[in-house]
C-alpha cells in the first residue's frame, strides 16, 4: 500500500484552514471578554461554555482539517466518520459553547429569529435533517458534488446547518425560545435516529459501489483534486483509492453505513442518559417543592385551629 505522505503537508494538515479556526477562536474570546460590554445585561462566559466551543473547534479541525480529511476522500468508511462527528459531536458542541448573550444579539434580527423559530419546530427539524442527510448520501448526488469544490463546500455547510436545527430543541436554553424536557425531548433524540436509518441500511446492504468517486478512478482522480494541490496530484503515479487499502470497495461501502450508525447510537446513549438524570432531578425537586409546600400549609392550618 502506498503511503498517505505523498500527497504532501498541505494536503494532508489544511494549514490555512488550521489558521481560520485559530482566528475564530481569538474572535470568540474578544467577543466573551473583552467587547462582551457590546452585549446588554450579559453574564460572564463560563467555563463549561469555553471548554464545549474549543472542543467543537478541535473536533471540527480534526474532521475537517486533518489528515482524516484527505483520507475521507479515498475510504468512504471515514467518510462517514467524518459526517457522524460533524453533524453529531461538532454542532451541539458549537451550540452549548457559544453563550446566551450571543446567540440573543443574533436573534435581535427579527427576520433570523423567525426563521429559527420555524425551523426548529421538532417535526420540521427533524424532517429537514433527515433530508438534508438523505439527500447529500445520493450516490448521484454526492458523486455530483464531489467534483465541485464549490457545491462541496455547499453541501457541507448546508447539511451542517440542518444539524444545528436538529440539534437547537435539544441543547439551547434559550428562555425565550422553545424546548422539549422531559420524555419528548428523549422522544425527539430516538426519533431522530430512527429516521437516518433507512439512509445508512441503504448504505450498509447494497452490494455493489454506488459511488463513482470511491470505485472509479477517473472520478476518485477528479474528486482527490478538492483537497490535493494540482502540482501535487499530477506529479503522483496514482490510479484509484485501491493502491491505498487492502478492502474491497463495497466493504469499505458497508463498513462506513455501520460506523455512521453505531457513532450515532453511543452519541445519542450519552445525549439520552443526560436527558434523563436531569429529567429525573427536576422531577425530585418538583416533589420535595410540592411536600414542603404542603408540610407548610399543614403548620398553618394547625396554628389557626
Amino acid at each position: 500500500m502506498m503511503p498517505f505522505s505523498i500527497f504532501g503537508f498541505r494536503a494532508l494538515w489544511s494549514p490555512y484552514y488550521f489558521l481560520t479556526l485559530v482566528l475564530i477562536v481569538v474572535l470568540y474570546f474578544l467577543l466573551t471578554k473583552k467587547w462582551r460590554h457590546w452585549f446588554e445585561g450579559t453574564e460572564p462566559v463560563t467555563t463549561r461554555e469555553i471548554g464545549y466551543f474549543l472542543a467543537s473547534m478541535v473536533l471540527l479541525y480534526i474532521v475537517k482539517g486533518s489528515p482524516v480529511d484527505l483520507i475521507g476522500h479515498i475510504l468512504f468508511s471515514v467518510h462517514m466518520t467524518q459526517m457522524a462527528l460533524l453533524l453529531l459531536g461538532v454542532a451541539p458542541l458549537m451550540i452549548i459553547g457559544i453563550p446566551n448573550f450571543i446567540w440573543k444579539k443574533v436573534f435581535s434580527v427579527k427576520i433570523i429569529d423567525k426563521v429559527v423559530r420555524l425551523f426548529t419546530r421538532p417535526i420540521i427539524s427533524l424532517l429537514i435533517f433527515t433530508l438534508a442527510f438523505s439527500l447529500y448520501h445520493y450516490p448521484l448526488i454526492l458523486d455530483y458534488i464531489k467534483l465541485s469544490a464549490v457545491l462541496h463546500a455547499i453541501f457541507t455547510i448546508t447539511v451542517f446547518m440542518a444539524a444545528l436545527v436538529l440539534w437547537w430543541p435539544v441543547v439551547n436554553t434559550l428562555e425565550d425560545h422553545p424546548q422539549l424536557h422531559g420524555l419528548k425531548k428523549i422522544g425527539y433524540v430516538i426519533l431522530s435516529a430512527l429516521l437516518v436509518t433507512p439512509a445508512c441500511a441503504l448504505i450498509i446492504f447494497v452490494d455493489v459501489p454506488v459511488y463513482e468517486t470511491y470505485s472509479s478512478g477517473e472520478a476518485w482522480l477528479q474528486a482527490m483534486a478538492l483537497c490535493v494541490p494540482a502540482g501535487t496530484l499530477s506529479g503522483l503515479s496514482i490510479s484509484g483509492p485501491e493502491l491505498f487499502t487492502n478492502m474491497p470497495t463495497v466493504y469499505d461501502q458497508q463498513l462506513g453505513g455501520i460506523i455512521m450508525k453505531i457513532i450515532q447510537e453511543l452519541i445519542y446513549v450519552v445525549v439520552i442518559g443526560k436527558i434523563f438524570i436531569k429529567w429525573y432531578r427536576e422531577e425530585q425537586l418538583n416533589a420535595d417543592e410540592i411536600t414542603q409546600r404542603d408540610l407548610l400549609e399543614r403548620q398553618k392550618f394547625e396554628m389557626n385551629r
